[in-house]
């Protein structure tokens, strides 16, 4: 029986290796830290706040396996994606095992509304992602509005899970669904932003790795809309792997105002959340997040 154990414990190693690994490497942690933050809100019990802060973590580090293979990005994070390392087939299994890990875990947390928050937003993830794959392998670039409502679903979505569920424990009611919408796509374009200028986020990845992929990021949406000839769509449909294209790219979003415009977009929505944030109450922890996460354009003023 003993050995059994040990074949069964040893096979659950291997199963988890390609998620292990993603975790070994650490990301910017931005979805812990706001659970921290919201928690000065909320004030819900430590081990519910663990299992949450786990949950999160669980299902933000799987999506990310599925995310490069979807992608076929090459590196996260400084080091080759989970896919590359492990296979596609032992990454994908890997990633979808912890997906319900943590939805066993959230049944855990002993809540009847729980697994509905769980489902939902789960829901929302996969919807917003289907919309950016098919934007990408479609080469359907699509509106501002359109990309806006993609990001509430995608991005915004694991924000929306961890304070609904941290809610279920907590006196406090207080709707933060504006705020939560308003972080989301904060952080989102920002993301955009820096994959075309950030040179730690190239060090970490690739130079300009939205253009490789072809993907319909904020600025690339405002640059194509923008472009009075074809040529930046032109160039996104080749998915170019060359340098100098790409830096030729960046310079043609330049002269169209995209950069800028994507500076300015961060500024109101960085306005907006920190007004948000005063009106709850104030919470300088997700103050002191916000400001930091500014400093990527205010720096290169």
């Amino acid at each position: 029986m003993a050995e059994k154990e040990s074949s069964e414990d040893s096979y659950e190693k291997i199963l988890r290796e390609p998620y292990q690994y993603v975790c070994e490497v650490k990301g910017k942690e931005i979805r812990i830290k706001l659970i921290h933050a919201f928690n000065t809100w909320l004030k819900i019990p430590d081990d519910k706040m663990k299992a949450i802060q786990d949950i999160t973590q669980m299902l933000h580090n799987s999506s990310l396996i599925i995310d490069d293979i979807e992608d076929n990005s090459v590196l996260r994070r400084g080091i080759p994606v989970a896919h590359r390392v492990f296979g596609v087939a032992s990454a994908i299994n890997s990633a979808n095992y912890i997906y319900f890990v943590a939805m066993e875990r959230t049944l855990q947390l002993g809540h009847p509304k729980a697994m509905e928050i769980f489902t939902c937003e789960l829901l929302k993830l996969h919807k917003g992602q289907g919309k950016d794959i098919y934007w990408r392998d479609s080469y359907t670039c699509p509106t501002e509005e359109e990309y806006k409502v993609m990001v509430k679903q995608k991005t915004g979505g694991l924000f929306q899970l961890a304070v609904d569920l941290m809610q279920l424990f907590s006196d406090n009611k207080s709707d933060f669904n504006s705020l939560l919408d308003t972080l989301g796509l904060f952080f989102q374009i920002r993301d955009d932003y820096a994959n075309l200028m950030s040179l730690e986020y190239s060090e970490n990845k690739s130079y300009c790795e939205d253009i490789t992929e072809g993907k319909f990021s904020f600025p690339i949406i405002h640059g194509i809309k923008n472009d009075e000839s074809s040529k930046l769509l032109s160039i996104l449909r080749q998915r170019p792997s060359n340098n100098d294209i790409k830096k030729y790219f960046v310079e043609c979003l330049t002269e169209i105002g995209s950069l800028e415009y994507c500076v300015q977009c961060m500024r109101e929505l960085e306005k907006k959340a920190l007004a948000e944030v005063e009106s709850l109450g104030g919470n300088s922890i997700l103050e002191q997040i916000i400001t930091k996460l500014s400093l990527i354009y205010k720096e290169e003023k």
